[in-house]
């Protein structure tokens, strides 16, 4: 079995670093005009960008160049000039979405490697065999499809490299390709600007239309949402299929209110499919690599350019594990599911790999992701003298049972002495902006550190 490529996101050079550090084969970054993170991003200047394509190759690593905006025309005729001095700097790949801006690139630079995007939606069999007609040397699959299905087009295009995601955001829409931030923000997440408005906190009320017909607020009792029984009628309405109907409140009209915007409040409409503003769990399907690397999937992708350096570590670690043990013929280990319970996240799905699962997976699952939780408190930076210099991101004290996460190795040990800098003995620190030391070994010098809860 061949060990897919690793892939892991690089908002900045420390968090690039880390993922190689932690084991990731290649990184992804992009500019903020032509990619889709135009904020969070540190590779905003030619030279960043440059230090991380020379500091990946120094690595023996790879480094891709995000560029997959769908441009309006003023940035046509912007783009070849700027992309001429990063096709300089000899990224390993180009990741694109839009078919002019890849005709342009292949016409101009025909040596460089491009990748077909995410966003480009890549569903079938077919659409991968015409993007190997077009040049392109890997095609990004889209996140809808099955684990069958991406079988299915392993068979049929044998020469061409694929790639999935197995973890990060989840988009509701399909394959990320969302107008929500530009209706309510006038910020288009398709021009890199995305303020990720599925996933505020919203408050719904009832509306009616006034005599001019714009929606007004009707103060009456709170909706109420059963979530178990919404559940058990969505999989009744999917087993019957044929005799779609519509919800019961599908033709009233509502209006929403986030957290942020107190009496701001914005009118929605529901059909019989729902609203659409919904807060998606995170994809997490480590317990899927075995399979993905059966099939033959070239690269295993994680999501979140604006993601902490914890997450991007802590991913790396984990998704590292998961290849290594299946290119070996180990079993999966459901550890690595726990392990990243500790990351930030809305609650985990595997998406659309596996639509059913049986009672027995999914208590395999649950079990053992709650059994081992940690929350993360610090990050090392210089051992010296058998002491660690900490800078702390969380509370934690003398006596917690604490995770050291290291290239080295992991390590659950007891915290039985702290010291701040004036090496004054310390019981607890309160939280971020302070320097705390701890005992520990030189081999953690690149460690980050989690308490157990």
């Amino acid at each position: 079995m061949k060990s897919p490529e690793l892939l892991l996101p690089a908002g900045s050079l420390e968090k690039m670093h880390a993922a190689f550090d932690f084991g990731a084969d290649a990184v992804y970054a992009g500019q903020p005009r032509y990619s889709l993170r135009a904020r969070n991003n540190e590779f905003s200047t030619l030279d960043v960008l440059r230090q991380g394509i020379e500091g990946a190759h120094a690595r023996g690593k790879l480094f891709f160049v995000a560029s997959n905006i769908f441009p309006h025309n003023s940035k046509l005729k912007t783009y070849l000039r700027d992309m001429e001095p990063v096709i300089e700097m000899k990224p390993d790949a180009l990741i694109m979405a839009d078919p002019g801006l890849i005709m342009m690139v292949r016409e101009k630079w025909p040596e460089v490697n491009v990748h077909l995007s995410v966003q480009a939606n890549a569903v079938n069999w077919a659409d991968v065999k015409f993007w190997k007609k077009m040049g392109l040397t890997r095609v990004i699959l889209s996140r809808e499809l099955s684990l069958d299905e991406i079988e299915e087009i392993r068979q049929e295009c044998p020469d061409m490299e694929l790639e999935v995601f197995v973890h990060g955001a989840l988009c509701i829409a399909y394959s990320g390709r969302c107008l929500l931030s530009g209706y309510f923000n006038h910020r288009d997440p398709n021009q890199g600007t995305c303020t990720n408005s599925c996933r505020w906190d919203y408050k719904v009320s009832n509306a009616s239309e006034n005599e001019t017909g714009d929606l007004v607020n009707i103060p009456v009792e709170t909706i109420k949402f059963d979530f178990n029984k919404a559940l058990e009628d969505a999989n009744q309405s999917f087993s019957a299929m044929g005799d779609m109907k519509r919800h019961p409140l599908a033709d009233r009209p509502y209006l929403i209110e986030e957290t942020g915007k107190p009496g701001s409040l914005m009118p929605i409409l529901e059909d019989e499919h729902g609203t659409y503003i919904m807060n998606s769990k995170d994809l997490r399907a480590v317990e899927h690599v075995e399979r993905l690397a059966k099939i033959g999937v070239d690269s295993l992708k994680v999501e979140g350019r604006t993601k902490s350096l914890y997450y991007v570590a802590r991913t790396a670690q984990v998704y590292r594990r998961a290849i290594d043990d299946a290119v070996a013929g180990r079993p999966f280990n459901p550890e690595l599911l726990g392990e990243l319970n500790g990351l930030a996240n809305r609650g985990y799905t595997d998406g659309f790999y596996q639509r059913h699962h049986t009672q027995d997976h999914q208590n395999y699952m649950e079990g053992v992701s709650q059994a081992h939780r940690s929350q993360y408190v610090g990050q090392v930076t210089k051992v010296e003298d058998g002491w660690a210099e900490v800078q702390v991101k969380n509370r934690f004290s003398v006596g917690d049972r604490i995770e050291i996460i290291s290239p080295a190795g992991n390590e659950i040990v007891t915290l039985g002495e702290m010291r701040n800098t004036e090496n004054q003995s310390l019981n607890m620190i309160s939280g971020a902006g302070h320097t705390v030391r701890i005992p520990l070994e030189a081999k953690y010098e690149k460690a980050l550190i989690a308490k157990m809860l």
